[in-house]
């Protein structure tokens, strides 16, 4: 499986920078030959300039909340869905039927980031301090590879940027086909991108944690180039589908509640079904990838086995460091929207609403990039710690949670 999805990976890679390559020859081709309404001036100056956003935004926000973690999560939380809200407004704005229906699901989107956040506030003290304890003393060269990650990417989308504005010249109904596969593709890669930084970092970072080592950051990464590439585009390809699976379980679970017999026992089938599925695929298996070189579905069984041995599921299910990574990335991404979407609404209307669509999955994933460091600094100390719990390596963060927890559910 691994050495498929390796073949299957630099395959995509290959294809679709020929299909880029040949769509954006043709889209400048048909633009000079064509009166129509495509115009490049007008079309890619706002993204591309979208996309200089993400890498500044990403990166200066990847850089606060290393240093000051209690106002990054505060502000992710609280900030963000008033930026969410403000992209429900351009596209009001804007007034197309499309656009309408996306400022419909913004402003909804707003409205339940807000409540998730009122929810979430009495965990706030604990997601800074893990982050700032752990994330405090990151691996050597960490900033360096967060930054080739961020100009990797960077490159990266503005190539497919190219692309995507050569099929939208002639928007025909295979461009359309052509747009989506080109999305598609970008998020996976996007994916294994970041993890390919979070199984270098967290291999490290277990290391230090479970015996007290400092390895190489440049040794650990080229391990994972060299051996790791095909278990990280698996995991890259299930960990997404399992964690939204698994996340609307929990969410279903808990609106219905014990108020209709048969919605209760349809909730209940789905989250015993997603429970099964996150123990085969879920992202702290890639802690065990980096270290042990497992194949993924075993390192995910055995990294969710030493959590129910170690009794950490209420604390994992509890913990906002991915919550606080996809609220960080919504944030980005409603900025790119707003940089690339209000600039398009000035200079001509007509590519507002498309323009800020892609700014808004570029300015997320690239921002999920930046942060995957420290998302995997926490990742590593939770394996480490469920593998040991009574290594002297660890203090008393994670058993002083779990007491604040048990006493919650026996009041």
């Amino acid at each position: 499986m691994r050495k498929l999805f390796q073949i299957i990976f630099y395959i995509q890679l290959i294809l679709i920078s020929i299909l880029v390559i040949v769509l954006t020859i043709r889209g400048f081709v048909y633009a000079a030959r064509s009166t129509n309404h495509f115009r490049p001036e007008k079309w890619y100056p706002p993204l591309l300039g979208s996309v200089a956003s993400a890498g500044i935004v990403s990166y200066l926000w990847e850089w606060i909340s290393f240093h000051d973690p209690s106002k990054a999560i505060k502000t992710a939380f609280w900030v963000g869905p008033f930026l969410t809200c403000a992209v429900g407004i351009l596209h009001i704005l804007i007034g197309c039927p499309i656009s309408l229906a996306i400022s419909t699901i913004a402003i909804i989107s707003s409205v339940i980031q807000s409540l998730y956040t009122c929810w979430v506030n009495p965990r706030f003290d604990y997601a800074t301090k893990i982050l700032t304890v752990y994330t405090s003393f990151p691996p050597d060269k960490t900033a360096t590879f967060v930054i080739l990650s961020i100009i990797t990417c960077l490159v990266y989308s503005s190539f497919l940027v190219t692309g995507i504005g050569g099929a939208t010249a002639t928007g025909t109904g295979l461009d359309i086909l052509f747009i989506i596969v080109i999305l598609l593709t970008y998020t996976w890669t996007m994916q294994v991108i970041k993890n390919m930084l979070y199984v270098t970092i967290s291999r490290v970072r277990y290391m230090n944690f479970a015996c007290g080592a400092d390895m190489n950051t440049w040794i650990a990464f080229r391990d994972t180039v060299q051996h790791l590439v095909g278990r990280v585009c698996i995991g890259s390809a299930v960990v997404p589908v399992i964690g939204t699976i698994r996340g609307s379980a929990r969410v279903m679970k808990s609106v219905v509640g014990g108020t209709d017999e048969f919605l209760f026992s349809c909730a209940d089938c789905y989250s015993r079904v997603a429970s099964t599925l996150i123990t085969y695929g879920n992202r702290w298996g890639l802690v065990h990838v980096g270290v042990y070189n497992k194949g993924f579905i075993q390192a995910s069984a055995d990294t969710w086995g030493a959590f129910k041995t170690a009794e950490l599921i209420p604390l994992i299910d509890s913990d906002l460091t991915g919550a606080f990574c996809f609220f960080s990335g919504v944030a980005v991404g409603s900025i790119c929207t707003l940089v690339g979407g209000t600039w398009a609404l000035a200079i001509h209307k007509s590519y507002a609403t498309e323009v800020s669509i892609y700014a808004f999955f570029i300015g997320y994933f690239i921002c999920r990039v930046a942060l995957a460091s420290q998302q995997a600094c926490v990742s590593a100390y939770y394996v480490a710690y469920a593998e040991n719990p009574q290594s002297l390596q660890f203090d008393a963060t994670i058993p002083v949670r779990i007491q604040e927890l048990l006493q919650r559910y026996n009041v």
